[in-house]
């Protein structure tokens, strides 16, 4: 006969352990991520007057060129499978979307490189979704293309926005 999945029973006149407690445990667990943490937060240096980091010029560039593609494919009469009538308003406010988000991060805002990488979690997981109704070898490597671009750049911008984000220190505190 096949195992029980529940747990058995201990024996008669066996006694139990005691339970751990669970509290020092999670207080540990908190201990060593907040040190993790800490050391991390001293490695970071702050952005310097008009320094921007290489992924952050990257995400500068991908969205300019989206929304400039954006525009001038509309322009060229470029139709989206599926859709009869496009809206001219919905490509403008999409590419304002992206001018500004662009600028935003050009200028070191926070919450324009937040907001970007916002649309980039998006694009992540609707091109994951589309990998489900893939239809051919093209497809599915472009939609693994984006994926990898979307994702990598997703990941290095965390970096950038701890840093946007620092206070700026004297030069004799920099750590590095």
């Amino acid at each position: 006969m096949g195992q029980r999945s529940r747990k058995r029973r201990p024996p008669a006149g066996a006694t139990a352990a005691p339970p751990a407690p669970d509290g020092d445990a999670m207080r540990r667990g908190y201990a060593r991520g907040r040190e993790r943490d800490e050391r991390i937060r001293e490695g970071l240096i702050p952005l310097g007057p008009g320094e921007r980091p290489l992924p952050l010029k990257l995400a500068v560039a991908l969205a300019a060129l989206l929304a400039i593609s954006n525009v001038a494919l509309y322009l060229a009469g470029w139709e989206v499978r599926g859709e009869e009538d496009q809206s001219w308003t919905g490509v403008v406010v999409f590419a304002g979307l992206l001018t500004v988000i662009a600028v935003g991060m050009w200028r070191r805002s926070y919450v324009a490189v937040l907001g970007f990488q916002a649309l980039l979690a998006l694009t992540v997981i609707f091109t994951f979704l589309s990998l489900l109704v893939a239809s051919n070898v093209a497809a599915f490597v472009l939609c693994i293309a984006i994926i990898a671009v979307a994702g990598t750049l997703f990941w290095y911008l965390i970096r950038v926005m701890a840093r946007i984000q620092l206070p700026s220190r004297r030069p004799e505190e920099r750590v590095g």
